[in-house]
This record gives C-alpha cells, structure tokens and sequence, in this order.
C-alpha cells in the first residue's frame, strides 16, 4: 500500500451504507481494516476532503462520532411539522461544494432570505448598518458625533490590537456603539470586543472597511446605485432535512470507494509500523494518512497527549418557536444589535419552507456565555421581542437544542495557540484541517470547501515532493 501519495484505488474491502446500521461497524476488531487515508469527521470539510482524495485514487475511511453526515449541520423537525435548524444557513447554486457533489443541486430550495436587525434604539433595519437610521437619524449634533470620533480614529487610535480597535478605526466609536455592532460583537464571540483576536477581526469584519466605513455609507446615501449584475441563487436544505440533501454525496463518495463509519466510538489515535492506527470499541483501522477535521483537544485526546493551549468554543443554544398573530418585521432573518436580550440572531423558516396549520415557525439562537440555560434563554427572549413589539400574539416554544463546540472562540492569543497546537499535530503526523481541525473561521460552505482545497493541495504537492526526493 502507498502511504506517501495515493494515485490509484485499493479496492477489495467493503463499503459502508450512510443509511444502513452496516454503515455504523466495520469489520470485527481482530481483523484491522486497510485505508489509505483516514478522515476523522464527515461535515463539510471531512466530505470534500474524502472527495479529493478519493478523486486521487486513494481509499478513504470517514470516520465520526455523530450519527449522521453533515456536522453541525443539524435540523430538527417536531412531532407537529415544523422543520428548524441549528443556526441559519443558506447555499448558493454557485458554491464550489457543487464541483464535488453537483447532486445536491436538485435537493436544495430556492428561497428569497432579507437581512435585518434589531438596533439600540428598537428599531428593524437594515443589516449590517443603515444610513438612514444609524448615520442621517443620528441628528445634526449625532452626525458632528460620528465624524469627530472617526477623525480622532483615524488620528490617534491607528495601533489596532484588537477586533473593538479594528472597528473603531473605520466607523468611529460612537457609530461603533449607536449602530449597536459592538454588542453584537460581544454576543457573537462570547467575549468582550477587546478580548477578539485582530486577525479574526481583519477576517470576519472586512466588510467594515469595504461597505460600512463612513465614508462609502455617504456615497451609497446620495449617489445613484448601479444595476447589479447578475446574482447567484439563494437556496436552503430540503424540508425533509439535512439527511436527505446529504445522503446525495456519500451516495457519489461510496460509489468511488470511500467508507463511511458513523457513531463510531473512537478510543484513541497512534502509529506503529504499518501505520496509524484507529482503535474504535468495536474494530480497528490502519491506514498511512490521518486528516482530521473534528476539535484539535478531541484530536489530542485521541492520542493521549495533553492539551498545551488554551482553545475554547462556543456553547450554542437553540430555541424554536412556532407563532401566530402579527408579526413585527418582514425580513425572514433578524440580528440582534440592541443592547439588550441575550438572543443574536433569529431565522422565520416558515419564510422558506411555509406555514403549518396557519402558524409560523422560527428558530433563535443564544450563546451560553450569557445564560446559563434553554428556559433561562426562552425567558429573556419573551422579555426582549415583547419590549420591542416582534411578537404580538401566540409564541409558543416547541422545543429546544444545546450545541457544544459550536464554532471556535476567537479571543486574543487563540490563533497563535491555535498554531502551535496544529504543529504539533502535525509533527505526530495528523493533518488538522476544517473550521475545528484548523480552529478557522469558516462561515460558509463555501469558504469551508475553498479552505479544504487549498490546505489538501498544498499538502498533495508536498507528498509529492517529498516522494521525489527520497
């Protein structure tokens, strides 16, 4: 078996089923299993890995500890029909995820999603900062306000150590506060704007300085907007879930020889002379390559080694709703700016998926950090929608999820320790790629696919390289 670059299918070994209980157990554990590589998580990132590698020929485990393909893409449907996601997430028709699995296109439904949000002064507007009520509401003295504070930004607060600096240094301190963005910041991360790393800040908030510094917002208040061009479509799962759109690609990777291993039980991680080595409560796999894509201190669990760094992720709590009565806003997803309620952003899937019995439904997420529990988090909600008149009528919770290790907390000194702990996985061998394997900020499936690309390409041409050499 090559275990430096695979070029060619291994075949011979069984494949799994993604719907099967087969799926779940290889072989019996005194008989080890042969792989070329093994991919330890099947979300987004551990599926288009399995795929370029598969396309290289080698032979492919995907091994995780969920029951189903997909990570964090989690739906959850009720007893009544209603159909929620953790989180809110929408695809494109041009994302490169279809150059790896094009059957997923028929699968998705073409919605027509608004963004808006709650800003300080209880007002729907536009997301992520509006002229008109941030800037020009603002009043003659709060308009001399915002550009005093950008100026002496742009004078004397140059040095940006942080994500509260970055965003100061383009809007000014007192857009930062009156548009609500700092808040936001802090419900978003878990952690006050001054503990988020800068490299993160210079990452998720460049739109900051491309669309929102004030400069533009006045050119965009008072010059004609162009036509836009042409608009790639916007889509979301299938009613039925994520099951079912996923189903799609192990269908196309089993095809090509990949196995697939569910609620596995993985026990820990090493190497011996024929190879890594997966011990699992039930069997063993062997194979020349580990690429890993679930939580690095999982990873280093896995190998016994204690972790080094500090790396702390986001606990996510779900709530679900359904509602009947008026509605106080028409967008289909709402972020919270204002300075009160604990709740960051709700998503109405009814807007995409339509009404049951005459009721919408939506799903509202909460971080931990700031309540300890779901009725702790469904209590505050109440509170804050009634105060700012969302929901007059019938709101009624139809259940609730907790997410741990929902995605990466980026506080100050997380890259850096970040880094150190992915080196030193790699220097045992591991690949650590993916929003949790790389601790990357990936808010897409599209960035989550072009980051795999990239990081599997870079680390095909060093294997090549290497084979060259020797």
């Amino acid at each position: 078996m090559n275990y430096t670059l695979c070029r060619c299918y291994l075949g011979g070994q069984q494949r799994g089923s993604f719907m099967d209980d087969a799926s779940h157990r290889t072989q019996n554990s005194s008989v080890a299993q042969q792989f070329d590589v093994i991919v330890l998580g099947a979300g987004i990132s551990g599926l288009v890995a399995a795929s370029i590698l598969s396309a290289e020929g080698c032979k492919v485990l995907v091994v995780d500890e969920y029951d189903h393909v997909g990570g964090n893409h989690i739906n959850w449907t009720s007893n009544e029909g209603y159909t929620f996601d953790i989180g809110s997430l929408i695809f494109q028709d041009d994302s490169p995820l279809l150059r790896h699995f094009p059957e997923l296109l028929p699968h998705y439904v073409p919605i027509t999603p608004s963004w808006g949000r709650l800003n300080p002064q209880g007002v729907i507007t536009a997301y992520p900062i509006s002229v008109r009520e941030d800037i020009l509401g603002a009043g003659p003295i709060g308009l001399t306000r915002i550009f005093a504070s950008v100026l002496y930004a742009r004078l004397f607060k140059r040095s940006m150590s942080n994500a509260k600096d970055f965003a100061r240094f383009w809007i000014g301190s007192y857009l930062l506060h009156r548009s609500g963005l700092e808040t936001y910041m802090k419900r978003f991360y878990g952690v006050e704007a001054e503990e988020i790393d800068i490299d993160l800040a210079r990452k998720r908030m460049l739109w900051i300085s491309e669309y929102a510094s004030v400069l533009n917002l006045v050119k965009r208040a008072f010059m004609k907007r162009r036509s836009a061009g042409p608009k790639n479509r916007q889509m979301a799962r299938p009613r039925e879930g994520f099951d079912a759109l996923y189903l799609a690609a192990v269908k196309r990777l089993e095809r090509s020889g990949v196995t697939f291993k569910l609620s596995a039980a993985m026990q820990r991680l090493d190497k011996s002379q024929d190879g890594f080595r997966l011990h699992m409560a039930d069997s063993t796999a062997i194979a020349g390559r580990v690429v890993s894509t679930i939580p690095i201190p999982r990873t280093e669990s896995l190998w016994g080694i204690a972790s080094l760094q500090k790396l702390h992720t986001i606990t996510l709590i779900s709530l679900y709703f359904s509602f009947s009565g008026e509605r106080g806003f028409d967008q289909s997803i709402i972020y919270n700016f204002s300075h009160d309620g604990a709740w960051k952003r709700l998503t109405v899937y009814s807007d995409f998926y339509g009404k049951v019995r005459e009721r919408e439904y939506f799903a509202v997420e909460v971080i931990a950090n700031h309540v300890a529990s779901p009725a702790q988090a469904e209590a505050n909600f109440r509170r804050h929608v009634l105060a700012n008149g969302m929901f007059k009528g019938d709101l009624k919770l139809e259940g609730s999820q907790v997410l741990e290790s929902a995605y990466p907390i980026y506080s100050k000194g997380a890259a850096t320790n970040a880094a150190a702990a992915i080196a030193r996985l790699q220097a045992l061998g591991v690949e650590s790629i993916g929003r949790q394997g790389a601790f990357n900020y990936q808010p897409t499936a599209r960035v989550s696919t072009i980051d795999v690309e990239v990081a599997m390409a870079s680390r095909s041409s060093a294997l090549e390289f290497n084979s060259r050499v020797r």
